[in-house]
């Protein structure tokens, strides 16, 4: 059984109730009038590989929801530098470039440039960064998300907004591969 699973047991019989998205950590690290960063945690009951693996499938565990064409299985992602996560919209042939690949180390780094969400349309750039480590079962993931621009409103209730979208794709990562 996963560690994870053992976990909720174990609340479960103390009669406490913990939500799936408890296992990741998110936050706010900071929010100025020019940019925000955002970060979340979480371990993942697989190797490093794996889960590397299974960021280059974004339409494996991104949640349609948060996509233009609303399903994540028109999501793609070119596992190379200047590599595109993009997306396909088929209702009227158009397509969407999300980020691109700036950087990456197999089963350790990759890192994305690029506007999340609401901030394409606007005078925002960011980098996103997914950083794992081996661990004694499994592989700790940190995700950093650091965004700066103009935003004519601020960035207090974007920078949230972004926070609470990328936690719940790590919970959805974390629960496709923590087995």
């Amino acid at each position: 059984m996963a560690k994870s699973v053992r976990l909720l047991a174990v609340v479960s019989l103390l009669g406490l109730s913990v939500s799936p998205a408890a296992f990741v950590r998110s936050e706010v690290v900071s929010v100025a009038s020019n940019g925000f960063e955002v970060r979340e945690s979480v371990h993942i009951a697989a190797a490093a590989d794996k889960v590397y693996g299974a960021l280059l499938v974004p339409s494996r565990w991104w949640s349609s929801a948060h996509t233009f064409s609303g399903n994540a299985a028109n999501l793609t992602l070119d596992g190379r530098a200047g590599g595109c996560w993009c997306e396909n919209i088929p209702e009227g042939g158009g397509s969407v470039e999300h980020m691109r690949v700036v950087f990456l180390m197999p089963g350790q780094i990759l890192r994305l440039r690029g506007p999340l969400g609401p901030l394409q349309g606007m005078g925002v750039d960011g980098a996103l960064t997914f950083t794992l480590k081996s661990s004694a079962h499994g592989t700790d993931m940190t995700v950093n998300y650091v965004a700066g621009g103009y935003a004519k409103d601020g960035f207090d209730g974007l920078s949230k907004a972004i926070d609470r979208v990328l936690g719940q794709q790590m919970e959805s990562l974390r629960k496709l591969l923590d087995v």
